[in-house]
């Protein structure tokens, strides 16, 4: 389906024309969305907040003279729909720019998006896509791939640096058990060799993985292994809807062990549908503050929402703020183009690296600063860590369950990494 250009009243003018004005143009995109696949839980309010976001920036008059014709297609998470999706964009329907999604079809049209000069900016977070030269030897260049948030393997590297100051915290003697877990695919096994590498620096016993699928199903066999293992931290690398089943799962079956979730596998849906399971899950959070935080920009975030939802009863979970941040930051990599020769390919790129600790105009305090060279794709090394919080029943609606607390967001911790030249790409 295609965003259609809609008019109307500039009513937040300073951001959406906070430069020299344009001759009216419009820009094509694409937008490649998750809303009926295996990670379609998560995709589906990350796809809806950037698409949300385009038809907001269009409905109040356009950005700097710009309008967006966005052309969003659910691939269901299928590497062959993806691809043939991008020879559309990268033919006859030629688009400026992409707004991605999963890890396997990203990697998969790494090269291609490098070949073609088509810059794109995932919801893949793995680590193979940071290194835009290739000079690292861990993984192809990568000069046309970009996220908003720290990689996978950058967050795991966080989460283990704080499990670690747990377990010292708990004085326990021995050596602190930690295992992998998550389906046999590229995207949860995109950090995994990076974090137990980590662990086994930090001094962690590291066991061997368990694998689940990406779908919900029983997965009682995976959580009597891990009871058996002795595994005191277990991180979970697939998206929320699997990780319930685990979650579920382990704690009929008595398993006491601390879960890290990845960035995609734990939110305040999750955490409604697995109720007490998800109690004390860690998982890291991109955003500044999540849905109902005080924050100046949050107010922008808050009309943008009202495209799909305009009575504004929805509770929107991290991953919808994230996904405005996301597609805000891509605005303005091609504002910028369109004012430096045009919205092609190579000048949206060059739009990401004339920044630094950028923020998208009208979104302070919402969107974490990113920094993006064309040496280093590593937007940040600045990881928020929070704990969901369960205290109770978690029927009826979401929006009353967080503002009784019966389900909480709790900020842990923020571990900034060094930027290691080594771990590049990694």
């Amino acid at each position: 389906m295609t965003i259609k250009t809609l008019l109307g009243s500039a009513a937040v003018a300073l951001l959406l024309t906070s430069g020299g004005a344009l001759a009216q143009s419009t820009v094509k995109l694409g937008h490649l969305a998750d809303y009926s696949g295996g990670t379609s839980d998560v995709g589906t309010p990350f796809g809806q907040a950037v698409a949300d976001t385009y038809a907001w920036i269009n409905k109040n008059g356009g950005s700097d003279g710009l309008k967006f014709d966005v052309d969003t297609v659910d691939y269901g998470y299928q590497v062959p729909r993806a691809i043939a999706q991008y020879k559309k964009w990268s033919g006859s329907d030629k688009v400026s720019a992409i707004l991605g999604w999963g890890t396997a079809d990203t990697e998969a049209l790494t090269g291609f998006l490098a070949q073609d000069k088509i810059p794109d900016i995932s919801g893949s977070y793995a680590a193979a896509l940071t290194d835009p030269t290739g000079t690292s030897g861990k993984a192809k260049p990568a000069p046309y791939n970009f996220f908003y948030g720290p990689s996978y393997s950058d967050a795991l590297r966080a989460e283990l640096t704080w499990a670690a100051e747990d377990w010292k915290a708990k004085g326990k003697p021995d050596k602190p058990k930690f295992v992998h877990m998550g389906a046999n695919h590229p995207y949860p096994n995109a950090p995994k060799e990076a974090g137990e590498a980590m662990a086994k620096e930090l001094g962690f016993e590291v066991l061997p993985p368990l694998v689940f699928a990406l779908t919900p199903g029983d997965y009682s066999a995976q959580c009597l292994s891990l009871k058996s293992s002795g595994a005191n931290y277990a991180y979970l690398g697939n998206t929320a809807a699997s990780n319930i089943s685990v979650m579920k799962a382990c704690k009929a079956a008595g398993v006491e062990v601390q879960f890290m979730s990845n960035v995609w596998g734990m939110d305040e849906n999750a955490a409604k549908a697995a109720g007490d399971a998800a109690d004390g899950v860690i998982f890291p959070v991109r955003t500044a503050v999540v849905w109902g935080g005080k924050a100046p920009g949050m107010k922008i975030v808050e009309e943008i929402s009202k495209v799909s939802d305009p009575g504004g009863k929805i509770y929107r979970p991290v991953h919808y703020v994230a996904g405005v941040c996301t597609a805000l930051y891509m605005k303005e990599a091609v504002v910028w183009a369109a004012k430096n020769g045009g919205a092609t390919g190579e000048n949206v790129r060059q739009g990401f690296y004339q920044k630094k600790d950028w923020v998208p105009a009208g979104l302070d305090g919402v969107c974490n600063p990113s920094t993006w060279t064309d040496k280093d794709h590593r937007g940040t090394l600045t990881v928020d860590l929070y704990r969901s919080r369960v205290t109770g029943a978690t029927d009826g609606d979401l929006n009353d369950l967080m503002a009784k607390g019966t389900i909480k967001l709790e900020k842990v911790k923020t571990i900034t990494l060094p930027r290691k030249a080594e771990l590049l790409g990694w």
